[in-house]
């Protein structure tokens, strides 16, 4: 994926799909340590265990009729290129958490992209669940 914004767009459709009626975007700017934090945050019907496991393996996926799921392992692969980390916290019934993040001045960052596009099509195609986006700018 080309940038921040189409990663942000995959997770969510991933928490649709597990049927949360809230979801919280977060964008972390934190400048002194020079990191991007995104977190996804859904309620969601959440992972057990083995599943949370496999969420980052390519050639596992929940979708029927498909046979890879590759949105968390290409967000997890764009964070660890530029110097980052993906953690996941599921529990089943309680939803997840997806917390990627990036250097923030590592030539390798993906750009955000278009955030205000894709928050708009998310509310606009989606309009029964409550979004909410925060960005967070520290020195």
């Amino acid at each position: 994926m080309e940038d921040v914004s189409l990663h942000i767009l995959d997770i969510v459709e991933n928490a649709l799909r597990a049927r949360a009626k809230h979801i919280v975007i977060r964008l972390a700017q934190r400048k002194q340590a020079d990191r991007l934090v995104l977190e996804v945050i859904d309620d969601g019907k959440g992972m057990d265990e083995e599943t949370k496991r496999r969420s980052l393996d390519p050639f596992f996926t929940t979708k029927q009729g498909r046979r890879i799921g590759l949105g968390l392992p290409l967000l997890a692969q764009a964070a660890e290129e530029a110097g980052g980390t993906l953690e996941v916290e599921s529990a089943p019934g309680q939803g997840t958490r997806v917390i990627a993040t990036f250097g923030l001045s590592h030539i390798d960052r993906r750009p955000l992209g278009d955030i205000k596009k894709t928050l708009y099509c998310l509310e606009a195609t989606h309009p029964e669940v409550c979004f909410r986006f925060e960005t967070i700018e520290t020195d």
